[in-house]
Order: structure tokens, then sequence, then C-alpha cells
């Protein structure tokens, strides 16, 4: 009994976020290129002994990518994670994690075979302890440090190519807004030179299923450092909202009383400091955030430019975008026009799904209405509404994937921006990724959201009872009718034998009533963008 529950706690609290595992940040493993932990259930390098998985070579996709990378060779993040690993953790069945020490998303239990489905809630709907939890939760990640991940602090080049090694340790809520920055940072060419016009996790169509992943990643990793297997991130719905509703002390802060663009000191987020939100600075430096602080959370909602961003998105925007039934078109980035995934990330109208750049819509219109670090994206992370607005975008997702159903085919496979092609690895994520990976329905991931579950039907009984009520009101008709029915059958049966007996003669050739005029079994769909 006592080994069953070790071997339990040793599956279930298992990492699960991204970044560069602590146990691979050395020379032996930059030097071999090689990334294969011990699982801490046997010892042996990714469970192997257990039949979790084995170390295997990296399979990257050969997919051509669309034009708007114009270089090769340049950046640590192209063919993620090769620059720096090209062997891992391959796992077997619902295994998953660096390791292949945790279970897959959706699944639990010893030998991660038990499905199971949480649900994620409208935060004004918690009880005031869930709220108070929630923040908690939230302040904790910020002040324990990550007991698996690092950080780097210099490109592989900088490191000597392995030999060496530039890493640091990081709390666990700053390790996913330094996911954020590093997945989406310019890259740095030498000199004072950058190449801006790049993006592992926007502007293109990994943009949904990459913050899916990342949502999903943070929430187990709460769940591991609280040891509460049941949390899950609750959404703030803004659509029609008229102002920020989770602006106050009670949720996610106030603002300050003398100064407009800082957090009110009753709010436990006023003494947060930010990480990676100078790009400009590193870029001329040609370096990598550190995650050192750079100072408090700004935000200042409402008075941003009404130019670009007017309102909070309504309903009649979100519900404009859902109609949309191609998830992706044309050069596949902010350009898109008709595009779902442009769309709903904010760079078409959200009336038209003509692209424009110039206005911010739907997701984009709330990092702007927030007039702050929500508003650039590297350090966007740093305010944590980043993470109750996000999981209300992913449930716009998740309605778009059950309105539509798509197959998978419908997700790019080649010509998209660098990054964002379906079998390309998520950059920055170890364990390893793919972008069609999240392009499925959440359920499927292990959780639904509240305003989208459908009432179960109680009993058969409840099921049936509305068409027992309408044969009652027509009990007597239905009973005259079956009468009379069966007298007329009855007539009719022996007047047809009385003809048959008469004619004596049978049919020489018999004909199918119905010819099948299609061949069913060789119909394929396809998906044409």
């Amino acid at each position: 009994m006592l080994l069953f529950a070790l071997g339990f706690l040793l599956v279930i609290l298992q990492p699960s976020a991204g970044q560069f595992p602590r146990v691979c940040a050395n020379v032996q493993s930059l030097r071999s290129k090689e990334c294969c932990p011990p699982w801490d259930g046997d010892g042996s390098p990714c469970g192997e002994f257990s039949n979790r998985g084995s170390c295997q070579n990296i399979l990257l996709s050969q997919a051509p990518l669309g034009p708007q990378f114009p270089f090769s060779g340049v950046d640590d993040r192209e063919d993620w994670p090769s620059v720096f690993y090209n062997r891992t953790c391959r796992c077997e069945g619902n295994f998953m994690g660096f390791s292949c020490g945790e279970c897959k998303f959706g699944f639990s239990g010893l030998n991660c075979t038990e499905r199971q489905v949480k649900t994620r809630r409208n935060i004004f709907q918690l009880t005031t302890s869930e709220k108070n939890k929630f923040l908690a939760y939230l302040n904790l990640a910020k002040n324990i440090p990550s007991q698996d991940y690092v950080i780097a602090t210099g490109t592989y080049t900088q490191m000597n190519n392995g030999s060496n090694p530039m890493f640091r340790d990081i709390n666990v809520y700053d390790l996913f807004v330094w996911m954020h920055y590093y997945a989406s940072r310019d890259t740095l060419l030498g000199g004072s030179n950058v190449w801006r016009d790049i993006d592992f996790a926007h502007e293109a169509p990994g943009f949904l299923p990459w913050h899916r992943a990342f949502l999903l990643m943070w929430e187990r990793q709460i769940q591991r450092i609280t040891g509460d297997e049941n949390f899950t991130i609750p959404y703030w719905d803004w659509r029609d909202a008229e102002d920020c509703e989770v602006c106050n002390d009670e949720y996610m802060g106030g603002r300050h009383p003398t100064n407009p663009n800082l957090l009110s000191p009753a709010s436990i987020f006023s003494s947060w400091q930010v990480i990676c939100t100078r790009s400009e600075e590193y870029n001329s430096q040609q370096a990598l955030c550190s995650a050192t602080g750079e100072g408090p959370i700004r935000r200042n909602p409402g008075n941003n430019d009404k130019s670009r961003t007017p309102r909070l998105p309504s309903s009649a925007d979100v519900e404009f975008c859902l109609s949309l039934t191609q998830y992706e078109s044309g050069p596949m980035d902010k350009m898109a026009n008709y595009s779902f995934r442009n769309t709903l990330e904010g760079f078409a109208d959200p009336q038209t799904a003509i692209s424009n750049p110039a206005q911010s819509g739907l997701h984009n219109a709330l990092h702007i209405y927030m007039n702050g670090s929500m508003s650039q994206v590297q350090g966007s992370a740093n305010d944590p509404i980043f993470v109750i607005h996000h999981a209300f975008v992913d449930s716009i997702f998740e309605r778009w994937l059950r309105r539509h159903r798509p197959m998978l085919e419908v997700y790019p496979a080649a010509n998209a921006p660098i990054g964002h092609n379906r079998e390309n690895y998520m950059v920055p994520f170890i364990p390893l990724y793919r972008n069609g990976e999240f392009f499925k329905p959440s359920r499927e991931l292990g959780y639904d959201y509240e305003y989208l579950q459908e009432p179960a039907v109680q009993s058969f009984q409840d099921f049936l009872t509305p068409y027992l009520q309408q044969a009652r009101q027509i009990w007597a008709w239905l009973v005259g009718a079956a009468v009379f029915g069966g007298i007329v059958t009855a007539v009719l049966t022996g007047l047809i034998r009385a003809c048959q007996k008469k004619k004596g003669g049978t049919s020489s050739e018999i004909q199918p009533l119905l010819t099948e005029s299609e061949d069913y079994n060789n119909i394929t769909y396809q998906s044409n963008f």
C-alpha cells in the first residue's frame, strides 16, 4: 500500500511546465545535445525500465515555411529545440513530461489510465473563499522558486556552444512570463541589428494552440505547488463590459489613489515586480531577458488610445467571429482576411473579418485597453489579468471547434510563418508539444468551461416527459386512428390476396426498389483555405 501511494505521488507531482529542465542545463547535456533524464520511479532514462518512454532522436518537420522570416541558422528557436538538444524523451501511451514521469493532459492515476475532465469557471461565479484561494495561489507562484526548470540568460553562441552554460533560477509565475517573452522576442542578428517580424506564439496559426498549451501547463504547475489537484483557471467573460470589472481590490487590483498608472496598495499585486519589459534595452545589448525585477505592474484601464481601441469587445463581435468557417487564410499572419484565428486574435475587424492592424479587436483589444504592462506583447503575462483573459479567449476557440468540428488537416501543415506549421514544436516548451496536438476539443485535454457545458438530462424519464405529455393530449385520436387503420389494412389485405389467386402468375424479373448512385465508401473530406 505504501509503495502504491509513493508511486501515485511520483505521478501527480511530476513537473509539466516548459523551458529548460534543470537536470539538462549543464555542459554534458548541452554538448551531447541530449536531454533524457531518469524517471524517479525506476531510475532509468525516460522511465524506460517501466515502459514509460525512451530516449529518441527528435523528428523535425520538413514542411516549407512562409516568407516572413528570410534567415536561417541565426536564431536558437529555429527548428526548436535542435540548437540545444536533438535527443529527448519520447513517451509512450498516456505518459508525458521531460522524463515521461507524468500523465498527459486529461489523464491521471498511477498508470495514467483514468480519464478526467475539470471545469473552468467564471471568476464572478466563484465563492469568496474560492476567489481568495485563487489570488493566494497566484501570489504563492510569484514567491516560490521553480524546482524543475531554469531559464537561459544567453544564446547558445554566447554559451560557447554549450561549454559555458548560462542559466538562472526563477519563480514559478515568472517562469511563464519568461516563456511568453522568449517565444515572442525579436531575433538578435549581431551588432545592434534585430529582426522584429517574428513571433512563435502570435500573429499566425499557432496563436490559439500555443496559448492553450501555455494555460494547461500553468494550471498544472499551480496544482503541483499547492497540492490542489482540482484547481482550474477561472475566466473573465468580458463581452459587453463597460469597464474593467476585475480591476478592483477584491479581484485583480484597483487603481492607485494618487498614481493612476499603478495598482492600489491594498492589492497583493501592487508589490509584484515585472520582468522582461525592456525589449529595446535587450536588443541594443544583444542580450536575453535575465528575469531581474524592472518595477511594479503598470495598469491604467480605459485611458488607452481610443482611435485604436474605442471599446471593449461585444457579444456581437464574438458571434460574428464564431461564424467564420476558415480557421486560417491567405498569408496566415496578421494580414489574413476572413480568418477565425486572425479575427479572434484581433488583427482583423470583428465586424467584417478584413485585416486592419491599425485597429485592435477582441483579444488584442483587452491588452490595449489595460494600458500598461498588459499592452506590450513580450511582457504582457506580468499582469495576472493575462491568465483570466486568455482563459476566456481559449473558451471562444473551444466554441469554434465545437461549432465547426474541423479535422486536424484544417490546421495548416506548411507555408505558415516560422514555428507555426502543424508539426512544428512549440517554442520554448520542453517536454515537446506540436501545434497540432492542441487543435482539438478541450474535453480531450481534460477540461471544459462552465458556460459551455450542456445541461445533463437527469433521467430517461425526464427526457421522455414532454413526449408523453403530448401523447396524452392526443391519446383518444391515436386509439381511434389505430382501430380504423387496422380495419382498412385487413380489408385491403383480403382484396390483394383474392386478386393474386385470380391472376395466378408471378413476375419473371424482380427489380431493386432503390439504386445506389454513390459509392459512400470512397468519399473523402477535404478542407480548402
